[in-house]
């Protein structure tokens, strides 16, 4: 499937410096397709490397939760690591 901008959101934006700004985004793509190269190409002007995005990606009754960041981002093609997995441990 493709990016859809009505699951992207600004938690934090860096105004100043080189800190990175962290986004979340909810999308019902699989883990796959959003850590593929050119899946946040519409956000080329956004997104900077460093970059974090808290990703949670629903595909029927499983959600999985993962943070990203942008690795690179050049000619309008971004890149992003292939997703640190939240563990979804529940002891009780």
């Amino acid at each position: 499937m493709a990016y859809s901008a009505t699951g992207f959101s600004t938690i934090a934006a860096s105004k100043a410096g080189n800190s990175p700004s962290i986004y979340s985004y909810k999308t019902t793509d699989a883990l796959a397709d959003v850590n593929t190269s050119g899946y946040f190409n519409s956000l080329s002007t956004v997104l900077s490397v460093g970059d974090l995005i808290y990703g949670v990606t629903s595909t029927g009754t499983t959600a999985v939760a993962a943070l990203y960041y942008v690795l690179s981002n050049a000619s309008g093609v971004v890149d992003v690591n292939d997703g640190t997995v939240l563990a979804n441990t529940d002891s009780d």
